[in-house]
């Protein structure tokens, strides 16, 4: 946590029995809001909008610009959270626009609907679906973000707040990102290099970054433009396999060399014929931000964000026929054995999107009696498309029938009104936040023939493969009172109420569709929190809340079919419903040259969980609720400077997870068993030292304990295509200031190049180099 942040204040007054002096004042229009702890309760003020509530009664950790500078190779805005306590996004290469979920003390990596990311208000997180399913992917839109825009990153854990939806019962990160208070102007180049040794691939992966970005302020309007692209060769992500025994014994076939033998999740004996899903991704990022301060206490904010994307997933065979050419499908024939590889088995694919964001706001901030905040919000899939090919390679690369993908239309929008009421001040014993809002979710995905060129071949509408969508909208009230009752005492009671409806729903394919009926439910949350200043420098603290996360649209109605369906739907749902308490105890650590010290027990229960599972008896897979999820976890971080060496930073973190299945009907075989991709244990470490202004040099590392990816823990083996591994990586800096305008810096990321997995392969040793010119 950044060193700023120690000092224990409430609504920016200090108490003598307090650690350090206030801080948390409103600072001038144009700056970030600043975020200060008293109590164990968290207070967020200043002009700039962000979707923090003014009373945070929870544990929060956060990261600044200067430390992300001199700490994180940050290729990526999702980077920021790399060294949190308890956080793991899942990114699998620069530029991963459709995998990287995160992953919080009590949710996996396929989980992506329970947790909320937003950036300066603006949800980013995709609430269409959960996960990696039916064809498509409901990451968070960290592309909208870059790491050159971000002035800080806050992270609240857990549900507590009554500010935020179900989906919250992981954690909310809220990206901050610049707002100039004077003209500043920011370029940087970056260059990433990935040597890659992984069965039959044996290549270089390199990216390239460059961003530019313009700022100022002049009397009531400022402005913030920035323009980025990425250039990014990723390793291979899929594997084309057959196990062994499925292999018919004989001479038929074309004889192949070429095939990795190994094991399966199950320890099966399979081959590994060869890769797919290697991206070439180029992404283009433009952010467009304008403020302007009707008054001295009342400003009007306007965010205008582009994306867009052009991917193409390339695969390669490693089998070589007789005359040494790559086969890709056909009767081959392996050590004796006949298998026979479907025209797609080495799939190409070819990805192009362009997406829009846009964010209003008007927002006062008197730090009086009553500040209000009016925002509304706008993600827009303009256009989304993956074209693939139906035929085999070799021909299939030149042209030929294949399928068009499309989701153009797609998104959400959000509108809220919040406010913040302080009857006797910000001093007094209230401070209310209170709130209402809309949330609308509208998801459509169509599946058609290309008869002509897959590559640029118009879809025929009258020969779709599959179609699916619909709608869903939450509205909602909450409150919260931040109450010190008492000198030593707070305590932040909260209520949210929310009304969901999914609506318009239909899955449709070649022959057959199928409609849904109108569903509705509502739902009240409460929260409350309870801190002790046990003495000048320990604050005590326990919170406990209900979050209700209701099924996404793509979990209701996201089906695809190719043929046999491999993904089922289900419109039957019922919202996933958590309990989660945590109690903390904080030590400021000023008579240790600095820092701060936090143990935290939490407990999880989730009734209802949703995921997909495999249906038994058969190999379809469906989204199904899990009866009862229970987690018990211990969490210890620490940050500061030392007082034995002058200029140096530390942080660590440890996190122990028993998290468990309880109960499942629809799945027997799952009860008693871990939950998919939350390890036992995971722990950060990063020691920063600047020895003068010029210098930072960086160590970090991360680990991350043994996982399971299925919800019967049968993936045995997690050092494996499919497997979730556990894994040890260590990270290196260094940052060096050639002038006060121009920087450079070189880093490693995984040095010493462990080689792990999340279902798709981590990266490997990464090499790093950029350089930055500031005004």
């Amino acid at each position: 946590m950044n060193k700023s942040m120690w000092p224990l204040v409430l609504g920016g007054a200090a108490f003598p029995w307090l650690a350090g002096a206030a801080f948390a004042q409103a600072g001038p229009a144009g700056e970030a809001p600043e975020r200060a702890r008293s109590l164990g309760v968290v207070t967020v003020s200043g002009g700039q909008p962000s979707s923090l509530p003014t009373q945070i009664p929870t544990t929060i950790e956060g990261v600044t610009r200067e430390e992300i500078d001199a700490r994180i190779n940050a290729t990526d805005s999702e980077d920021a959270l790399k060294y949190l306590p308890s956080l793991l996004v899942r990114k699998r290469y620069i530029g991963d626009y459709n995998h990287a979920i995160l992953s919080t003390r009590a949710s996996g990596t396929g989980n992506s609907a329970r947790s909320a990311v937003y950036a300066d208000g603006i949800l980013l997180s995709n609430y269409l679906g959960n996960g990696i399913a039916n064809g498509t992917n409901y990451a968070p839109r960290w592309g909208l973000v870059t790491p050159e825009e971000i002035e800080r990153v806050d992270v609240m854990y857990g549900p507590f707040s009554a500010a935020y939806p179900g989906n919250s019962a992981g954690a909310v990160v809220d990206y901050v990102t610049r707002m100039p208070t004077r003209l500043e102007a920011h370029v940087s180049a970056g260059y990433s290099s990935q040597p890659n040794d992984l069965y039959g691939t044996h290549r270089t992966f390199d990216s390239w970054q460059t961003s530019a970005s313009l700022g100022s302020r002049s009397g009531d309007w400022s402005w913030w433009v920035n323009v980025h692209r990425t250039d990014s060769q990723g390793q291979p992500q899929t594997f084309t396999t057959v196990p062994v025994a499925s292999g018919t014994p004989g001479a038929a076939g074309t004889p192949v060399s070429g095939a990795v033998p190994g094991l399966n999740t199950t320890n099966t004996p399979w081959y590994i014929l060869g890769t797919g899903t290697q991206y070439h991704t180029v992404q283009d990022h433009a952010k467009l931000k304008l403020a302007y301060d009707i008054t001295p206490t009342l400003r009007a904010s306007y965010t205008l964000g582009w994306w867009n994307n052009r991917s193409e997933g390339r695969p390669a065979s490693f089998l070589a026929g007789p005359d040494g050419q790559p086969v890709y499908s056909g009767t081959v024939n392996i050590q004796g054995r006949g298998y026979t590889l479907a025209p797609t088995a080495f799939p190409l694919t070819n990805d192009a999107q362009t997406h829009t964001m846009h964010g209003a706001s008007l927002k006062s901030h008197t730090g009086g009696l009553f500040d209000w905040e009016l925002a509304a919000s706008l993600y827009d899939y303009g256009r989304d498309r993956q074209r693939a090919p139906t035929a085999a390679l070799p021909q299939a690369a030149a042209g030929g029938p294949g399928t068009l993908q499309r989701q153009d239309g797609t998104g959400w929008n959000t509108l809220a009104a919040k406010g913040a009421w302080r009857p006797q001040g910000a001093q007094g014993a209230h401070i209310v936040d209170f709130g209402a809002g809309r949330d609308a979710y509208r998801l459509g995905i169509d599946k058609l023939n290309v008869a002509g060129s897959w590559i640029d071949g118009a879809a025929n509408p009258a020969s779709p493969v599959s179609s699916v969508g619909g709608r869903a909208e939450t509205a909602y009230l909450w409150a919260q009172d931040a109450w010190r009752f008492a000198p030593r005492w707070t305590a932040v009671l909260g209520l949210r109420w929310e009304d969901w409806t999914a609506h318009d729903g239909f899955t449709a394919t070649a022959g057959s569709r199928q409609a849904y009926d109108r569903r509705s439910e509502s739902h009240f949350s409460p929260k409350a929190a309870l801190a002790y200043q046990w003495s000048s420098d320990t604050v005590l603290k326990a919170s406990v809340g209900r979050a209700v996360r209701f099924p996404t649209v793509g979990e209701l109605y996201g089906a695809t079919s190719g043929g046999a369906l491999s993904f089922i739907n289900d419109p039957g749902l019922k919202p996933e419903k958590s309990w989660t308490g945590e109690l903390s105890a904080e030590k400021d650590l000023a008579d240790m040259g600095g820092g701060l010290a936090r143990a935290t027990l939490f407990h999880e229960t989730t009734r209802d969980a949703l995921y997909s599972q495999p249906i038994p008896g058969t190999t379809v897979s469906r989204v199904q609720n899990v009866d009862k999820i229970r987690t018990l976890g211990l969490e210890l971080a620490y940050s500061g400077q030392p007082a034995w060496m002058r200029g140096l930073d530390l942080g660590a973190s440890l996190t122990y997870a028993d998290s468990r299945i309880v109960a499942n009907a629809a799945n027997p075989a799952s009860v008693d068993k871990w939950q998919p991709r939350v390890p036992r244990w995971r722990a950060t470490a990063y020691a920063t030292w600047q020895p003068d202004d010029r210098w930072a040099l960086t160590v970090a590392a991360r680990y991350s304990g043994r996982q399971y990816s299925s919800l019967d823990n049968s993936d045995v083996n997690a050092f494996a295509y499919f497997g979730a591994s556990k894994y040890f990586t260590v990270d290196l800096r260094a940052r060096y200031r050639l002038t006060r305008q121009l920087s450079a810096a070189f880093g490693i990321d995984n040095a010493n190049n462990y080689q792990y997995w999340n279902f798709h392969p981590y990266p490997q040793r990464t090499y790093t180099a950029s350089l930055r010119w500031d005004l």
